[in-house]
């Protein structure tokens, strides 16, 4: 076992600390040793909350004030039973604990299905490591970094664990979330002298925090609960998750819908009291076991339950569609969203960045070949390069190979890259110039000065390997680049860099960038003023007095589909703003063929931006839809105006520097191909492929959940609303209908509680679950945003839910009067038969329901086959009806009576005024939105 007590590890020199850790920094573990380690120190998580045992889960179940009532109401069937003389078996006890026990089960069932989508939501985002194993660079997740890896850290990264640093460049640190500092801390090797505060270690770097600039590498000291920021964590209560907006909605209307329900209850026991002239104790046992079973069954106790299902299955649907949204309340922000501000590169377009002309002083070549595979010429009409322009091409090309941290590789015939797309286009095109890889060879890498957001930039310094001369290599924007120059190539020569030359190679970068080609400058120096021992510590004071040798032409194709996404976004009243960091002439030019402006329109760029006050940038962010030469701040200026106008905002981001405009953003998008760790932790959703279609994709898909959710509250409560209107309404006219004249008993109820609990239970869960992934029915896209302060019930909904209620009630005690005899209609049937069958016709009413309910504006008719899980729930709750009333234990548990053909056929059809009522009200719906 590796005995590993590294508290002192920032005074201990760092060959000494991988030495005390059994590891070599220059090949790092093997896959075995790492391995083993894993095995015997555990995974490198911070501790969460103990894993809730199944029996509390189960129990939890029974503690809800509803099922509370449940049981009051087995003790008072009990002592009903008691009174009448405790003769045979207490059947509506008996009854009542069945339910509760299968309302456990269903809620059991619900939540464990629920946690396992969040468990694998969680899988699909876990956050992932670079490291040194077995002398190859490999990606691992962070949680199986171990004690004794090398990590190597480059800008974006999370650092994954603890570590004393092996070597850095440029290397800058935001430790805000261990020490409060808000300034990143600029990393160094060097061994501190003496034991210094944690936010005073300059030679490590901690779990939890993240790389903002430069490259470095680090081995691990410390993983899981021995981090700094397990330390933190062991001294932390575990907070509660917030709920949603939605879910506080729902629970609100649970609470109202209990509170009403209950004195609805009561009312209708009161009423059966003076109506019926109860007297005695067993009748008024009876009138409380009534009140108790309705205000069970109308309150929607599952809904919260069912919501937080249907949540997590809309996510895990999003992800198999390579929209992995990382909490489920994004879902309800998903389908507001009215503005997208996205990337160009790798997300409206396919981020194959490839080389496709070279310009240099004696002219313009053409690169051929497609993708990263290396095959293709270097060539001017068609010819080989020769000459000046040869030397001045291959000294481009390789110069921008040399000032990379791409990798290109080949494996089993296929290249892959790591690594910036811009960078490696320069690694391809440098292996379709013969000798080009020689000149490579030649030169031995020293230090760096790394590309970023804000210099547009970056340096290598690098070592002849045969005489030992120092030389600079730089690449980045040309005309960032071009003002670090003080002259220019010409074949074997150099030129002294007059404005008339500057302006001449400023103008081939735009009429490259008006042929919508992205451009990269490339300039050298010899660095003769740098020690021959080795270039030390440098900085960007070394980019001065470049050699400017030329710029290239990047081409990166818009995604076929890309264009296609936009309109769709258009139409569903979603504006699209392009965000880019790219030339305006190229911008405008991608925007206009993908359409998101007309061909003509503007660009405004950061420089601008930056001259604006608050009213003008209001004015050119409701007017302008791309934005060019931006940096990270412009885009957190974007999001906040936009904010600040009412919009619900998704801004789409890859590095580093754009978490802070992601998290500011309503939904922060993360490429999960190309972005950053820091980026993915920041964002609320990734994408899987890099596309803007899945944004799009993932805004209707949260619509549709949106829209779900709505369907199986109007099901829900409209159903719900029936019953307690069939007993309210059936005590209330309970001598118009027949009902007292039918039996000798004081109490002649429509429905009996365990009928009523059954209801609850049969035709609850079910269809309202089957509904929760019901696929789209009205065009979601067809309608603008819905902006988050919407209720998921409106008035129109509420209006539809107590009429269907209505209307459920009615015709189920309608049924009841047409075979009962006395009342409207006259009849032969016994009490037990007639209310057998206003039973079923409010069984079968809800299961018509949960058809109107798919959608409360087009007609049922449209796609009705096309959710095979609600046909299921519908199905079986028809076998079960069958069954509670044709079984003889059944009937005597649900006080039941057997049914003929006629009795069936008149049901179903008093039940289907419920469909044909509603089709007539979505008719009139549609009628007034037309008008």
């Amino acid at each position: 076992m590796i005995v590993h007590d590294m508290q002192d590890a920032s005074v201990v020199d760092a060959q000494a600390v991988a030495d005390r850790l059994e590891v070599v920094p220059a090949t790092g573990l093997s896959d075995a040793e790492a391995a083993r380690r894993l095995e015997e120190n555990g995974p490198n998580e911070l501790r969460g909350k103990d894993a809730i045992p199944t029996w509390r889960k189960i129990l939890a179940q029974f503690q809800d004030p509803l099922i509370y009532l449940l049981l009051v109401a087995v003790v008072i069937s009990l002592v009903s039973w008691a009174i009448e003389g405790a003769d045979g078996v207490p059947v509506d006890a008996v009854v009542i604990a069945l339910v509760v026990i299968l309302n456990a089960v269903l809620g059991y069932t619900q939540e464990s299905r629920a946690e396992d989508a969040v468990a694998a939501l969680g899988s699909m985002t876990a956050a992932t490591s670079t490291v040194f194993r077995g002398g190859e660079l490999k990606t691992v997740p962070s949680a199986e970094l171990v004690v004794g890896d090398v990590l190597v850290l480059n800008e974006g990264d999370a650092v994954g664990a603890d570590a004393r640093l092996l070597s850095a460049s440029a290397l800058r640190i935001q430790e805000a979330s261990l020490t409060g500092e808000s300034e990143a801390v600029t990393k160094n090797a060097a061994t501190l002298a003496e034991p210094a505060p944690l936010a005073e270690r300059r030679d490590m770097v901690y779990k939890g925090t993240a790389v903002v600039q430069g490259v470095g590498r680090a081995v691990v000291t410390g993983v899981g609960m021995s981090t700094e920021v397990g330390a933190i964590a062991e001294m932390l209560d575990a907070t509660e998750e917030e709920p949603t907006p939605l879910q506080v909605e729902v629970a609100y209307i649970s609470k109202m819908l209990g509170i009403v329900v209950v004195v609805i209850a009561l009312i209708v026991m009161i009423t059966i009291v003076v109506v019926d002239g109860v007297t005695e104790p067993a009748d008024f046992v009876v009138v409380l076991l009534l009140g108790v079973s309705l205000a069970v069954a109308a309150v929607p106790e599952g809904m919260p339950a069912i919501l937080s299902v249907v949540l997590a299955i809309g996510v895990q649907r999003l992800a198999r569609r390579n929209a992995v949204v990382k909490q489920l309340n994004s879902v309800e922000a998903l389908g507001s969203a009215s503005v997208i501000c996205t990337d160009k590169t790798g997300t409206l377009t396919r981020n194959e960045m490839m080389i496709e002309r070279v310009v240099t002083s004696s002219g313009s070549a053409d690169v051929s070949g497609v993708g990263y595979r290396p095959e293709g010429q270097v060539t001017v009409g068609g010819e080989p390069l020769a000459g000046a322009q040869r030397s001045e091409t291959q000294l481009l090309l390789a110069a921008g190979a040399l000032a990379n941290d791409a990798q290109l590789t080949e494996r089993d015939g296929e290249w892959s890259i790591q690594g910036d797309p811009t960078e490696a286009a320069f690694l391809v095109a440098a292996r379709k110039l013969e000798g080009t890889g020689e000149e490579l060879a030649r030169f031995e890498r020293q230090a760096e000065i790394p590309f970023t957001s804000e210099r547009k930039m970056m340096s290598t310094v690098h070592r002849e390997r045969g005489d030992g001369s120092r030389l600079i290599f730089s690449k980045g924007a040309p005309d960032v680049l071009l003002a670090h120059c003080t002259a220019y190539q010409v074949g074997e020569t150099t030129v002294s860099l007059t404005e008339e030359a500057r302006a001449e190679r400023l103008a081939q970068v735009e009429a490259l960038s008006g042929e919508a080609f992205r451009t990269l400058g490339v300039a050298y120096r010899v660095a003769d003023d740098l020690p021959v021992d080795g270039p030390g510590e440098v900085d960007a004071s070394i980019e001065r007095d470049l050699v400017y040798v030329g710029v290239v032409g990047i081409i990166d194709p818009p995604r076929a589909e890309a264009a296609t996404a936009i309109a769709e976004a258009h139409r569903a009243g979603v504006r699209v703003i392009m965000i880019t960091g790219d030339h305006p002439t190229t911008a405008t030019r991608i925007a206009a063929d993908l359409g998101i402006i007309e061909p003509g329109g503007r660009a405004v760029t950061g420089a601008e931006l930056d001259t604006l006050d608050d009213g003008a940038l209001d004015e050119t962010t409701r007017e302008v839809s791309v934005y060019a030469r931006v940096s990270p701040k412009h885009k957190l200026l974007l999001v906040d105006t936009l904010q600040s106008q009412g919009q619900i905002v998704a801004m789409t981001g890859d590095g580093v520097n754009d978490a802070p405009a992601l998290k500011s953003a309503d939904i922060g998008v993360a490429m999960g191909v190309t972005g950053t760790e820091v980026t993915k932790e920041a964002a609320r959703m990734i994408l899987g492929d890099d596309n803007f279609a899945t944004i799009v994709m993932a805004v209707r898909q949260g619509r549709v959940i949106f829209d779900d959710i709505k369907k199986f509250l109007r099901y829900l409560l409209s159903s719900n609303m029936g019953e307690v209107l069939t007993v309210f309404l059936g005590v209330v006219f309970a001598g118009v209908l027949g009902l007292n004249e039918a039996s000798n008993e004081t109490i002649v109820l429509p429905l009996l509680a365990t009928q009523i609990l059954w209801i609850n239970l049969v035709t609850d869960s079910g269809p309202a679950l089957a509904m929760g992934v019901d696929p789209e029915i009205d065009d979601v896209m067809q309608r603008p945003p819905r902006r988050l302060d919407d209720r998921a019930i409106d008035p129109r909904m509420w209006r539809g839910i107590v009429t269907i209620g209505l209307v459920m009630a009615i015709v189920s005690l309608f049924s009841i009067d047409v075979f009962l005899p006395g009342g409207l209609v006259e009849g032969d049937d016994s009490l037990e038969v007639a209310r057998t069958a206003g039973f079923t016709t409010l069984v079968l009413a809800q299961l018509f329901n949960a058809l109107n309910a798919r959608s409360e504006t087009t007609t049922v008719f449209h796609g009705l086959f096309r959710n095979p899980w609600l046909w299921g729930a519908i199905v079986l709750a028809v076998v079960l009806q069958v069954a509670v009333v044709e079984i003889p234990v059944l009937q005597v548990a649900f006080g039941t009576g057997s049914l003929d053909l006629v009795h069936w056929v008149v049901c179903t059809a008093l039940a289907s005024v419920v469909l044909w009522y509603d089709e007539v009200r979505k008719i009139v719906i549609r009628g007034f939105a037309r008008r």
